[in-house]
């Protein structure tokens, strides 16, 4: 199974300007902001850096920290955009800024293959710029998440691209127990794409781990694909695991579909030498 590279190249409302010593500088819109990168081992292109904010994280791998931020950066957050898509970017508490730029060669791939009317399902969909980015291109959404606040964000970037009116079902449910009753009732979608975190809770407090849920979870996502479905696409952030892995385990699932699968990294191409940043792994499978 070869492995390729997905590049997130910049764009008018983001870039990675520099990176290094274990930080990234990105601009977003007007800001700019530092934040931990681990994989950024090498040394920066400049020694000095200006930034409107700098997230300080904690000395445990739980993912924890704290942003320190110019009075100048809207709290409430402000307006992005990428192709039709409008939405607000916004400094969380997890570090990341509400939305995750490296996704966007992996929207536009699932936009080439998206007709009028296509049923396509966003399975932990977030604050719903893939999601949008897909009704851009009249596909009839699904989007699931088990953060109540993420779909209101989601649904208030749906308002800010004046996509609000599109056919969109805006569930906020565990994103296993949901697909798994889509199977029960017998639903078919022409694509599926999901983002699993390493770690989760639902609504009810259910409890979700990558390794434990992801192959339950690929088999019921394939029982929702027929012989006139499109795609299927995977993201995992959790380091520790595979392209290699993922890839098997979905060229498994999708094998008597025919079609082909994908594997490999994402990564966003640094401004100032052109390197490349890695960011997470991917599998994918589509009809062509």
């Amino acid at each position: 199974m070869n492995l390729t590279t997905l590049i997130a190249e910049p764009w008018a409302d983001y870039g990675l300007v520099d990176s290094g010593h274990g930080r990234k500088l990105e601009r977003y819109g007007r800001f700019r902001f530092i934040r931990p990168e681990p994989q950024a081992m090498w040394a920066p292109a400049s020694p000095n850096w200006e930034a409107d904010g700098d997230f300080i994280g904690a000395s445990d791998e739980d993912g924890g920290g704290q942003w320190h931020l110019s009075r100048d950066v809207p709290r409430g957050g402000w307006h992005l955009r990428w192709e039709e898509v409008r939405f607000t970017a916004q400094n969380t508490p997890f570090r990341h800024l509400a939305f995750f730029p490296d996704m966007a060669p992996q929207w536009a791939w699932m936009r080439d293959r998206t007709a009028e009317g296509d049923e396509v399902m966003n399975l932990f969909g977030y604050t719903g710029v893939g999601t949008l980015a897909l009704a851009a291109r009249g596909a009839r959404m699904t989007h699931v998440d088990a953060s109540k606040k993420s779909v209101e964000a989601a649904k208030a970037n749906a308002f800010l691209s004046d996509m609000a009116d599109r056919p969109i079902r805006w569930m906020v449910d565990d994103a296993a127990k949901f697909t798994a009753r889509e199977v029960r009732r017998g639903r078919r979608y022409d694509g599926i794409f999901l983002d699993p975190p390493k770690f989760g809770r639902g609504p009810n407090g259910e409890t979700w781990r990558l390794e434990e849920g992801l192959p339950g979870l690929i088999a019921d996502c394939r029982a929702l694909l027929d012989d006139r479905s499109k795609f299927l696409v995977l993201t995992v952030y959790a380091i520790r695991m595979s392209a290699l892995a993922i890839g098997e385990l979905l060229r498994q699932a999708m094998a008597d579909l025919g079609g082909a699968v994908e594997v490999g990294e994402m990564a966003v191409r640094e401004e100032e030498r052109g390197l490349l940043l890695p960011t997470a792994i991917f599998a994918r499978w589509s009809r062509d």
